[in-house]
């Protein structure tokens, strides 16, 4: 079986855009955005390095098909878990109870 070879360069140029994707994402977390775009924006930096660790560093750039098939396998039961999660966090029912504990116990008094 031959193996790919992938030169230094290469591995250096990835490492570099890590760090700077890692510094990036510590500057953007002092960066006010608002609630959604900060998440977003992290979301996505995030995703960018992972693609670079597992394309380069895990070699899968290089893989025969089987393997990539085994990958986007993985990220498609990952989005399925993370839908069915997200189908049920998002119907429930959720209220704010700004009164405490009082407000839904009348009866118990704490000392």
């Amino acid at each position: 079986m031959s193996e790919h070879v992938v030169p230094v360069k290469t591995y250096v140029g990835i490492f570099i855009a890590l760090l700077c994707l890692t510094a990036l994402t510590t500057g953007i977390a002092f960066v006010d955005l608002g609630a959604e775009l900060n998440t977003v924006v992290a979301l996505a930096i995030a995703v960018a390095k992972m693609l670079l660790v597992i394309l380069f560093f895990m070699h899968v750039k290089y893989s025969p098909g089987l393997t990539k098939l085994v990958v986007l396998a993985g990220f498609f039961f990952l989005a399925i878990l993370i839908s069915l999660t997200l189908a049920d966090e998002l119907t429930r029912g959720w209220t704010a109870n700004p009164g405490g504990w009082s407000v839904i116990l009348p009866s118990v008094r704490f000392l």
